[in-house]
């Protein structure tokens, strides 16, 4: 009896020696990742940052950082609403597992045996596109494509990108490249609507959102309640100046990057991914890796379609300089995940961007650890430099200062651009006048797939508004020959893009083309795809 008291105590001193230690580690990390979060607010301007982590099934970090719009007084807090933006299409690849779940669908399914007007470029493609299909980012198209059709904010639906689709122009062979695809994300979540019976934003609500507990978490910005003032805005830097942009979150984008969510609610978001699907008040590992959970506990999806959402389905490059720094030796992309081998780990992970807000959500499923980062400006060096930072600490990487490496990336970047522009400048033949009189290239111009694009001519300058998309309205500038600069009225977008009249041989135009000037303008400006016709 003496003997197991004394085990006993000798156990309980461990106990108790050994508790302090674990939660005076947790909170070493976190304050050496507060710190990082605070420089790289002040570093790269960065107004507000909200941040959650898990680790071990517990929430070891929730807490918001900065304001939730430039000079007004407003924290951010835990429940501040931030747009996580692509970080949606995760979501929308776990309705489609639920739906595989229940034998609804398979990955296998061919999406025109769901939605019959389905038409890609090709017939062959349009035959053999699977879901799995939609999800993995190989579908034959470009970086983008059709991104016009939804972005900035347009008038088009569904039904009109479902039109479109089959004018887009192919860049590789179906299932041979990655490229990253919005559209298809979004006709994921028509085939959601079209086997529910019900509206995307409510089957995203009914089968994720409520049964985490994901209480303020909304599908779309609309559905946010006007009283809610805890919402960031988003914030655009532009000549050393923050602007306040936006405002809708992507609404057009729905099940490829509408959601509005906050760190409080995306945490429930993590524990479900790390526990492969269940939530509730389980967590045996071994259960959880078995695809069975007790009488208490649920699941969003089960440990086999957790499997195949992690499975690499599309490969990516990796560079020498990642295999040396990262010790990445694979990226892909599975459905709705990035992921890459880190220092030794497999890493899950996807970011979210919108004009003025940034995102990024990463997974560590073998340590147990996840993370999310919401900002509300689109700096994609400050979250990079704070998710790092985080691995650094939690899974104990040498000390490395990712706030001055992203800081040094970023200048050298910007004095890139800059010194290719002023050379592109300094060719320009300003002596090469355009061939007609500025009134005729004044037209009405058709796209197949975006549709009308209006050219006007008033006080002797040329105007452009795209029919669709009231954001895209500027001027022409003439750039030499034929070619024209569009200069947008709304300098927040960074997306002036060079118009390109082509003639034919009686002198007339036959059709314009659309580049961007910068190689820094976001990806979703796909004006490259367009091949602007003089109406008939």
């Amino acid at each position: 009896m003496k003997l197991l008291s004394r085990t006993l105590f000798s156990v309980t001193l461990i106990l108790s020696l050994a508790v302090p230690a674990q939660a005076s580690s947790i909170a070493e990390k976190n304050s050496k990742i507060e710190q990082a979060i605070s420089q790289a607010m002040d570093t790269f301007q960065v107004p507000g940052v909200a941040v959650a982590i898990v680790k071990n099934n517990k929430v070891v970090m929730s807490k918001g950082f900065g304001v939730i719009e430039q000079g007004k007084s407003a924290k951010v807090t835990v429940d501040t609403l931030f747009g996580i933006a692509s970080n949606t299409k995760a979501m929308t690849a776990a309705l489609l597992a639920n739906l595989v779940d229940e034998g609804k669908l398979t990955w296998q399914t061919k999406v025109i045996d769901v939605i019959p007007e389905f038409q890609m470029p090709d017939a062959y493609v349009t035959r053999e596109f699977t879901i799995v299909d939609l999800l993995a980012h190989n579908s034959g198209l470009g970086l983008g494509a059709g991104d016009l059709m939804i972005w900035p904010n347009t008038s088009l639906t569904n039904a009109d990108i479902l039109k479109g689709l089959k004018y887009l122009p192919e860049v590789s062979s179906f299932r041979s490249e990655f490229a990253y695809d919005n559209l298809m994300y979004i006709l994921a979540g028509e085939v959601i609507t079209r086997i529910t019976g019900q509206p995307w934003q409510e089957v995203i609500q009914q089968r994720i959102f409520t049964p985490l507990g994901m209480d303020n978490t909304r599908a779309t910005y609309s559905l946010i309640e006007k009283q809610n003032k805890n919402v960031a805005r988003a914030h655009v830097p532009l000549n050393g100046k923050l602007n306040v942009v936006g405002g809708n979150f992507l609404e057009k984008f729905s099940s490829a990057g509408s959601v509005a969510s906050s760190v409080h609610d995306m945490s429930f978001w993590l524990q479900a991914q790390l526990n492969q699907g269940a939530y509730g008040d389980i967590l045996d590992a071994d259960l959880v890796d078995e695809g069975s959970v007790d009488g208490n506990a649920s699941r969003l999806f089960s440990a086999k379609q957790s499997r195949a959402m992690w499975q690499p389905r599309t490969l990516l490059s990796v560079s020498d300089k990642a295999t040396k720094q990262d010790k990445t030796h694979f990226s892909a992309y599975g459905l709705g995940w990035f992921m890459k081998d880190y220092h030794g780990v497999k890493l899950i992970h996807h970011s979210g961007g919108i004009l003025g807000m940034v995102s990024k959500v990463v997974l560590v499923p073998e340590e147990d650890l996840a993370m999310v980062i919401l900002t509300n400006q689109q700096s994609g060096y400050a979250f990079n430099a704070i998710y790092l930072q985080i691995l650094n600490e939690y899974l104990e990487l040498p000390e490395k200062d990712w706030i001055a490496y992203y800081y040094d990336k970023q200048q050298k970047s910007k004095a890139k651009e800059e010194n290719r522009l002023e050379k592109m400048a300094d060719s320009v033949n300003k002596n090469a006048s355009h061939s007609l009189v500025l009134a005729e290239y004044a037209q009405t111009y058709v796209d197949n797939w975006y549709g009308e694009i209006h050219i006007s001519f008033k006080n002797n300058k040329l105007h452009m508004q795209f029919g669709n998309t009231a954001a895209l309205k500027g001027t022409l500038e003439h750039y030499q020959h034929n070619t024209f600069i569009v200069r947008w009225h709304d300098r927040t977008l960074e997306a002036d893009a060079f118009v390109n009249f082509n003639l034919n041989a009686e002198g007339n135009i036959s059709y314009a083309t659309m580049k961007a000037v910068s190689r820094a303008t976001d990806f979703s400006f796909d004006f490259h795809d367009l091949k602007l016709v003089p109406k008939k």
